[in-house]
């Protein structure tokens, strides 16, 4: 049995155009949450503990932070993030304001 064929950049952009939809699946746990730090950061979108954890451990992962610090942090963050409660926030452009009402004519 053969190994398995590293893909290219150019062969992973045409696998993208060619089967919509793959990108949402290839896309990193990392990358969803650096998006949703940068939007609860912005005041427009969520962050959970399960972000936090990805986030640490990548850093970890990369030699970024050490083991330690990954843990300290986790630790200071883990209760406030648990203790939300888990609401959805549209970001504003997307919140549809109210037509005025009509003054009716008597």
């Amino acid at each position: 049995m053969s190994p398995p064929a590293e893909l290219g950049g150019s062969q992973i952009s045409s696998l993208l155009e060619a089967l919509p939809g793959i990108a949402s699946v290839l896309r990193s746990p990392v990358a969803d949450a650096l998006v949703k730090a940068i939007r609860a950061a912005a005041g427009v979108g969520e962050f959970a503990f399960d972000d936090a954890e990805e986030l640490v451990r990548y850093a970890v992962r990369r030699g970024l932070i050490g083991p330690e610090e990954g843990d300290r942090v986790l630790g200071d963050v883990e209760g406030p993030l648990k203790a939300k409660p888990v609401r959805v926030v549209k970001p504003k452009a997307l919140v549809k304001k109210k037509a005025p009402k009509k003054k009716s004519r008597r």
